[in-house]
C-alpha cells in the first residue's frame, strides 16, 4: 500500500478516536451536571468552554497530521466516532457512574457524619455553656452597674453636704 494512503487511513483513524474521546469527555460533564445541580447560564458557559476546547484540539490534530487542512472525511470521522460511542454506551456511562459516585459521596458523607457526631455534641455543649456563662456575666455586669450607681450617689450626696 502506498504511504500517502496509510497515512490518510490513520488521520481517519485518529479523527474516530477523536470523536469518541470528545463524547467521553462530554459524558464526564453529564455526570458532573447530574451530581451537581446548574442553571441554564452555568451549562451555556460550561458547554462554550469545552467545544471551544474541542475546537482547539481538533485544529491542533488537523494541523499536526495534515497541515491545517480541513479534509472533510476527517469531519466524517470524528461524527462516526461520536456515533459510534453513543450507540455502544448511550446513557448507560452516564447513569452508572453518576449513581457510583453519587452513592460513594453519600457513604463518605454519612460516615463523616458518625465520625463527627460526638464533636458536634460538644459543640452544642459548649454552646450552651457559653450562653449560661454570658447570662450570668451579665447578671454581674447588672448588679456590678447597680452598686457602682449607689456608691456614686452617695459620694455626691456627702461631697454636696460639706
Amino acid at each position: 500500500m502506498s504511504q500517502d494512503i496509510v497515512q490518510e487511513v490513520t488521520f481517519f483513524l485518529h479523527s474516530i478516536l477523536a470523536g469518541l474521546f470528545i463524547t467521553f469527555v462530554y459524558d464526564w460533564i453529564l455526570i458532573f451536571r447530574r451530581l451537581v445541580k446548574h442553571g441554564a447560564v452555568l451549562v451555556s458557559i460550561e458547554d462554550f468552554i469545552f467545544w471551544f476546547a474541542c475546537g482547539i484540539g481538533v485544529f491542533y490534530m488537523l494541523y499536526r497530521e495534515n497541515n491545517g487542512v480541513l479534509r472533510w472525511f476527517a469531519v466524517v470521522g470524528a461524527a462516526l466516532g461520536m456515533l459510534f460511542y453513543k450507540a455502544v454506551v448511550k446513557n448507560r456511562f452516564v447513569y452508572v457512574m453518576s449513581t457510583c459516585i453519587y452513592k460513594i459521596m453519600w457513604f463518605v458523607f454519612r460516615f463523616i457524619q458518625i465520625v463527627l457526631k460526638p464533636l458536634k455534641c460538644l459543640f452544642f455543649a459548649a454552646g450552651r455553656f457559653v450562653r449560661w456563662a454570658g447570662k450570668k456575666l451579665g447578671k454581674c455586669v447588672q448588679f456590678i452597674k447597680k452598686r457602682l450607681t449607689v456608691c456614686i450617689k452617695m459620694l455626691k450626696m456627702v461631697l454636696c453636704k460639706r
